[in-house]
């Protein structure tokens, strides 16, 4: 069904701002509150899944992890399920795809830059791997498997290595490829067309988000003074110390 862009412009406004406020929630300082204690204060100060692990264990950490990617899929999840077998008017291009990113990416700028907590959060990996999880898997079912090798190479990276920001930006980055390619193949006769042009740009915007977040991370991991993230230690319960 075809549809013109004049006549629901407003709607993706709406979209962007209420899943920048549901971005702005943020699990880690509520399950840390809920301990008595305030992540923003311990460690690296990151109100997110690697610093939870590190102080609080890896059962927290993965709970944190979780509640995150649901946050960063839920909103683009409800976005395609309303706009689903729309196309705009004139071209060939789903409504729902733009529409996954425009809630998908504003999450992410909640979550990096929360107006509740001063525009300091956290830095948007666990909420973008849900994003991008949810966003391959609620239109082909078998994308799951792709995901899942993803997410548990990244695991086995950061397992290995001991690099838990440059593993993460591993996995996000490979996400943004894996949905590149598929928007590339579906759109390879109108990468000229706007809508499409806009839905790459969300997906580089988001990625770009990510690398950006994780700055002072890459320039201690260039320096040598990045610190480890011991998945071992943290398995057998040892605090991993900031």
């Amino acid at each position: 069904m075809e549809i013109a862009f004049g006549g629901i412009w407003y709607w993706f406004i709406v979209m962007a701002v209420v899943s920048y406020f549901v971005g702005c929630f943020n699990f880690a300082l509520l399950i840390s509150k809920i301990k008595h204690k305030d992540v923003r204060k311990m460690g690296s100060g990151n109100p997110g899944t690697m610093n939870m692990s590190r102080q609080f264990g890896l059962k927290i950490g993965a709970l944190t992890l979780f509640c995150d990617m649901i946050k960063g899929g839920l909103p683009l999840l409800i976005a395609h399920l309303i706009f689903r077998g729309y196309i705009f008017a004139g071209t060939d291009v789903l409504v729902g795809d733009l529409a996954r990113y425009v809630c998908g990416v504003s999450v992410i700028i909640g979550h990096i830059y929360p107006v509740t907590m001063k525009f300091k959060g956290g830095k948007g990996i666990a909420s973008t791997l849900g994003m991008y999880s949810f966003a391959l898997c609620c239109e082909y079912w078998w994308m799951i498997f792709i995901v899942l090798a993803i997410l548990l190479l990244t695991l086995f990276y950061i397992w290995a290595s001991e690099w838990g920001s440059m593993g993460s930006l591993l996995g996000v980055s490979l996400l943004t490829a894996v949905q590149g390619v598929v928007f590339w193949m579906r759109y390879a006769g109108e990468l000229s067309e706007v809508f499409v042009m806009v839905i790459f740009l969300l997906l580089l915007l988001d990625c770009f988000l990510t690398w950006f977040a994780h700055r002072k991370n890459i320039m201690a991991l260039l320096s040598g003074e990045e610190h480890h993230t011991s998945v071992r230690k943290l398995s057998h319960g040892k605090k991993d110390a900031a």
